[in-house]
């Protein structure tokens, strides 16, 4: 059966970091996959490109995948502790209702990046499970320059429980990750093409994969077994 996936995420790029070969591959197999971007992604950065051209990359990085639609909201890049959460929680309480996604990747709650943590919130906040729910099942990723930054407590450590075999898309998430000319650093950074694929592998390996995404399952809800 057909799935709906929604990727909430905070900035431009988070999407292609966190699960882009994973959707690739949901996207390959016929389901649909979405897109919510929830900050304007530059306020934050003195770096001389414009918002306009941050989005022109985001929406050549999505259709490289084959995201059928990608939505934004505006909130100021590396600031969303200075917005009622309830604002945020409001703005994807309302994408839920008009496209009744059943599954949901986002960010990890213990990321170094205040934006991810916030946004981990809203989603469960917003996907409280009450009768009606759309969502099933809720994900969490990790994101290079960002996950691994925030790790050196056992209460931040991202833990995966979910491994999915991207040997066949991981390619693809390159290819998305290098539309985002304006957010990609040298190797060894970790916000490279390089290790974008390296990760992969290294996460593969643990899991007897040649290349892995993974995920901590936060919720999954099955009337049947």
């Amino acid at each position: 059966m057909s799935k709906k996936v929604l990727i909430v995420c905070a900035h431009p790029d988070d999407e292609i970091l966190g699960c882009g070969a994973t959707c690739a591959k949901l996207i390959q197999d016929g389901h649909e996959v979405y897109t919510f971007i929830l900050g304007e992604g530059k306020t934050s950065r003195d770096d001389g490109q414009s918002i306009d051209e941050l989005n022109i990359e985001m929406l050549k990085a999505n259709e490289t995948l084959g995201v059928k639609k990608v939505f934004r909201a505006n909130f100021a890049d590396n600031r969303f502790d200075s917005v009622d959460l309830l604002d945020i929680v409001k703005e994807i309480e309302t994408l839920l209702l008009s496209i009744q996604p059943d599954t949901i990747f986002t960010h990890h709650d213990g990321d170094l990046n205040i934006d991810h943590q916030i946004t981990n919130k809203a989603v469960l906040t917003a996907t409280r499970p009450m009768v009606g729910q759309s969502v099933k099942e809720i994900y969490t990723f990790e994101i290079a320059s960002s996950t691994e930054w925030n790790s050196y407590s056992r209460k931040n450590l991202f833990v995966p429980n979910t491994f999915i075999d991207v040997s066949s898309t991981i390619d693809k998430k390159v290819e998305a990750m290098a539309e985002y000319k304006s957010e990609l650093c040298e190797y060894p950074h970790p916000r490279s093409l390089e290790f974008i694929k390296e990760m992969a592998s290294y996460n593969g390996v643990r899991v007897g994969l040649k290349y892995s995404e993974n995920f901590t399952l936060v919720r999954s809800v099955d009337k049947e077994f």
